[in-house]
Order: structure tokens, then sequence, then C-alpha cells
């Protein structure tokens, strides 16, 4: 893929990715641009598909999701005909917060925020234990935090 981004384009970039709330005035001011051209950049970033969407964080931990547990699904020789199924299945939980399908030892890896973990075994056992073509399910409970962030590292474009 070509990408077409200078220092400016990426300045722009790395304040929309850290706070989505900056008015393109705001943003102008702080790469030295006026705001009709710094306008313009961002509108040309979301038209190229840079900029996906701007949405506001908000904090798992205040609104009572304490639980954050990782879970890898193997699915069957005969699971791997309904992957289509199994994905359409997963886009429409919304304890599923991120869903990758894998190279290696298991087909999907699966990020899902709850309450606790009782209502993480309500789920398993309700939702993910119940699709069709799931072999083994093997789920990790995160204990702490170290780091999370939904900024990507710019300085590697």
């Amino acid at each position: 893929m070509d990408i077409k981004l200078d220092k400016t384009d990426r300045q722009i970039l790395e304040l929309i990715q850290s706070d989505a709330s900056l008015s393109a005035s705001e943003i102008a001011e702080r790469v030295n641009l006026s705001q009709p051209p710094c306008w313009r950049r961002i509108k040309r970033l979301e038209d190229e598909g840079y900029i996906d969407r701007r949405v506001g964080m908000l904090n798992r931990k205040r609104l009572g999701l304490d639980v954050v547990i990782y879970t890898e699904v193997k699915l069957t020789a005969n699971g791997r005909q309904a992957v289509g199924e199994f994905e359409e299945r997963i886009r429409s939980y919304p304890e599923v917060t991120e869903c990758y399908t894998m190279m290696g030892r298991t087909d999907f890896l699966l990020r899902i925020v709850t309450r606790d973990v009782s209502t993480y075994e309500k789920f398993f056992r309700d939702h993910l234990s119940q699709i069709p073509g799931v072999l083994e399910i093997n789920s990790s409970v995160a204990l702490s935090e170290v780091k999370y962030t939904t900024e990507l590292p710019l300085a590697l474009v």
C-alpha cells in the first residue's frame, strides 16, 4: 500500500487519535496551520480512509465492567465450513470487543469484557459454547492492565 503522509499529516493523526474531541481550529493551532487548510487535510485523511471514525473512550471500570477475558476458540474440522456463521454470531455479542482469526493452534482469539467471572460463565454457557462447530474454548482472565491503548505507532509509518 502506498502511504502518502507527510509530517503534518502524521501530527494531525497523532492529535486525533489521542483526543478525537479536538476541533479543526485546535488541531490547526497545534500543527502550525491556519484552520481552512487543516480542515481540508483532515477531510482528505478521512476520505482516504486514514481516519476510520472518531469515538469517545469510556472507562470500563467506572461502568462496572471489571473483567477482561481472552478466549481462544478452536473449531472442529467440520466447523471450519461454518466460519462465516461463527464470525456473524461473534459480531452480535457486545461482550466480545475484539475478535481475530488466528494462525496456529487456535482459530480465533476473542477479547471479552464483562462485569465479573460469573457473568462471563453465563455468557460462556448460554452463547459461546452453543455456537455450532466449536471444538475447544480456553479462557484466561486478565489480572491487571499494564498497558491499554488504541493509539497506533505512527512513527512506524
